[in-house]
This record gives C-alpha cells, structure tokens and sequence, in this order.
C-alpha cells in the first residue's frame, strides 16, 4: 500500500467492521464521574485492550493503585530502526444527563444524516477506533513501531495521568504522539490543534450575614450576599465584555476568518444576542481570557422567603490563554476578588482544579508528514493550524514527559460535534478521512527521518 487511493479503498473496505465495533464500544456506559458506573469503565477498558490485542498488540490495562481509572497501554513493533509512534486516546465519557434532551437513546447509537449519534461517538471512542483503522489497514505492513495509551479518566481531569505517564515513561517513550481527542475546522476541512487554553476553577463565597434576617426590618441597612455577589461578579468584565482582572496573559491569534453567521449557528447564541469581548473572533475563543459563571449557590425563586440572604457562592471557570500559567491566573482571579469586595463583604476563594494552557511550535518533519496526509486525506484541502478554546490539559502532561517527541493533536469532531451536551453525533464522511489521514500518517513517518 504506497498511495492514498490504496488507502482510501483499504479504509473504505473496513468501515463496515469498524463502525460495528464503535457502537460495541458506545454501548458500554462508561461514565469516569459516576462511581456507580465503575464497573462499565472497567468494561470498556476491556473492550478497548481487545480490539489492539486483535490486531497484534501486547495489550494490558495499568492504574496507579487499586481503584483507580484502568488505562490501556500496549506496543507492536514495527521495522527494525523504524520511529516510534505513541497513539493516545480516551474510553470514558461524559455522562448523558437528561434523557429527555436527547432525539434518541443516548447509548444506542443511531444515524441520522450523515451523523451517529449517541455519548462518545465522537468524544473519544472514535478517537479509539480511528487508532484502530490505520492499524488494520497497514495489517502487516506496519511501517512504524507504535505504542498505545487510552485513558480511563479523561473526563474527570486525569489525576493519575502523571504517575501513569512517570511509572510506564520507558514503556511510553516515542518519537510522535498522536492525540486523538480535538476537532477539525469544518466539515471538509482539516485541522492540526496548535494551542488550547488553560482552565482555573473556583469557588467563591460572600458572606454579609451571620444569618439570615427579615428583609422588611433591615433592608435598605444592611447589605445581602446576592447583591454583594452580583456587584462582585459584575466587576469580572469591562462594559464590552472583555475579562477585567489585572495581570492576565493575551496572544495574538492565526489570521483566521471565522465569519459571523457560522459563529451565530454553531455557537447556539440567542437571536438578538451580542457577541462579548473585542479583537478578532479567534482571538477571543483562542488567545485570550474568558470567564463564566457555571454555577451558583443560592434561594430557589419558587419558594423564597422575605430574608436577606447572609451567604451566596458562585463557581467561576477562568480560560487562561497560551503563554499563561494556571497559577498566575488563580492568583490574579483571587486578588480581584478579593480587592473588589463591596461594602466591605466577606469573600472566600476556594480553588476547586487547574489545568496548563498549552502552545506547541507545530515544525518539522512529523508535523511536515502530518499536513501532507491530511492535504491527502482531504483531496487537496490543507489543514488548518487552529487554537481550542477549551482546555485539555493531560497534553502539557505529555509534552512535560517527552519534551523530545513531536506532539500532534488531532480528532474526529467537528463544530457541531456537541460533545459533552445532549445529540453528541459523529459526522461519518468526515470520520472516515480521520481514519484514511492516520493511516496516511503512519506510513509517511515510516519513511521520515525525525
């Protein structure tokens, strides 16, 4: 197999097996936040190691200790001196909330138009089973050494990462990581993730009151929590949007037309909604700061009583952008809110998770072999280099672990991909380029000198 036509017909002959092991693999509930669900996490891993060790691989699960979120590691080797690939990817997903926001059973996987959906079609089992495709396409042929590591608690911050990564580093040790967990600019257009913003979550607490009093009586005196926490929040931003905290990084972003009416429709922004923030749409999604409030604390409306409320929380998600650090950012975020306490409120931060922001310098050979698969892969449409707003953070893992080997971030989604919410779906079409590119990869690097 030496061209990409091969390729494609080879991939085009397998997909009716490896869709058939994707839905195997959609219908077990892996959910990593649902102790509940442990054992189906367990289960997939299972799967998982499988379908390698189906295709040749020494495939065995690992954890840091009893308990602990399986992982799947593994090796086939390929030609003596040839380099070595790492492929990584994650078997738990987010779990599905509320049936009835879903079109169709959230665990049978279903196609409509052009798209499969159900939880972790697209957040990451076909990350797994793209793995899968160029393996079983190259068969014997395997013109690299490649090495596996499919997680088990992506979806919940990888908190053994680092001792996984540390204790099987040997094991691990590649000259190009494939990460398969991010998206491509557009139905027909591929893309090479580049950067990704950091995350900081926190709490925060104001509290006005010992307890709670009659508003009628003290009103109009004494302060309460909801309306200090709302002056606080409101000092977050300046009057157009921007984040208002002192001492936060901002880039410069790729020269990226994203137009306005694609922003509108994949965005899911409310008819008659502004846009926040300035500078270019990229900017804002890639390069700089965000903030939202995901999350509050405080008396239902149906039910509430006439009493000034003596203590509201608020959980705030901070995006620190490329060339930022998580904990310039924490730190930055607790002074302001501390400084900007109205009327003297008591303000408690409590930082809850961070996660690295990562920029990676996409050149040289592996990332030269990369473009051409996906130009390929995509009949003659060259991949984007894109920023990701939202945070993965396992990736400066990665690159902390082996700072000598080339880090390529890839992925099956796709702008409506709605990964993580209700009608998660796969585009297939698309899917099936994903797995003809890896393949293409795979067979490139073999003939690369890295």
């Amino acid at each position: 197999m030496t061209d990409s036509s091969a390729v494609r017909s080879a991939i085009q002959q397998l997909m009716p097996q490896l869709r058939q092991d994707l839905e195997a693999l959609i219908r077990i509930q892996s959910v990593s936040a649902d102790p509940a669900r442990a054992g189906e996490v367990e289960r997939s891993a299972e799967a998982t190691a499988g379908l390698f060790r189906a295709e040749g691989f020494d495939a065995r699960i690992v954890r840091t200790h009893d308990g602990a979120p399986p992982a799947v590691i593994g090796e086939k080797k390929g030609p003596e001196g040839a380099p070595t690939v790492l492929l990584y990817a994650h078997h738990d997903v987010q779990p599905e909330n509320d049936h009835a926001e879903w079109d169709t059973p959230p665990w049978e996987p279903t196609e409509r138009n052009g798209r499969l959906y159900a939880r972790g079609a697209a957040d990451d089992k076909a990350g797994i089973i793209a793995h899968v495709a160029a393996i079983r396409a190259l068969g014997d042929a395997l013109p690299v050494t490649v090495k596996l590591f499919i997680e088990g608690e992506e979806e919940v911050g990888s908190e053994t990462l680092p001792e996984l990564l540390a204790t099987h580093k040997d094991e691990l040790a590649a000259d190009v990581i494939v990460i398969a967990d991010s998206a491509n600019w557009d139905i027909g257009v591929p893309a090479l993730t580049t950067s990704l913003r950091g995350l900081v979550r926190a709490d925060v607490e104001v509290r006005t009151l010992e307890h709670g009093v009659h508003s009628g009586m003290w009103g109009g005196l004494v302060p309460d929590a909801l309306i200090a926490l709302s002056r606080l929040i409101a000092t977050l931003h300046d009057d157009a949007g921007n984040v208002a905290i002192d001492g936060l990084h901002s880039g410069p972003a790729a020269d990226i037309d994203y137009p306005a009416d694609r922003l509108r429709a994949e965005s899911g922004i409310a008819a008659g909604v502004d846009f926040i923030g300035e500078g270019s749409a990229v900017a804002r999604l890639w390069t700089k700061p965000s903030l939202s409030i995901i999350g509050l604390d405080a008396p239902k409306v149906d039910g509430a009583s006439n009493t000034l409320v003596p203590a509201a929380r608020a959980k705030i998600s901070l995006r620190v952008a490329p060339g930022d650090s998580a904990a310039n950012a924490l730190d930055c975020l607790a002074r302001h809110l501390e400084a900007n306490a109205p009327w003297g409120a008591q303000v408690t931060v409590t930082p809850v998770d961070t996660g690295e922001a990562t920029q990676i310098d996409a050149t040289g050979p592996a990332y030269d072999a990369a473009r051409d698969a996906f130009t390929e892969a995509w009949d003659g449409t060259a991949p984007v280099d894109m920023g990701v707003g939202g945070s993965i953070p396992f990736i400066a893992e990665f690159l902390d672990a082996f700072p000598q080997a080339s880090v390529l971030v890839t992925g099956v989604e796709d702008p409506d991909t709605r990964a993580h919410g209700a009608n998660e779906g796969l585009h297939l079409a698309e899917f099936e380029r994903v797995c003809v590119a890896e393949t293409l990869l795979l067979q490139k690097l073999g003939s690369t000198t890295l």
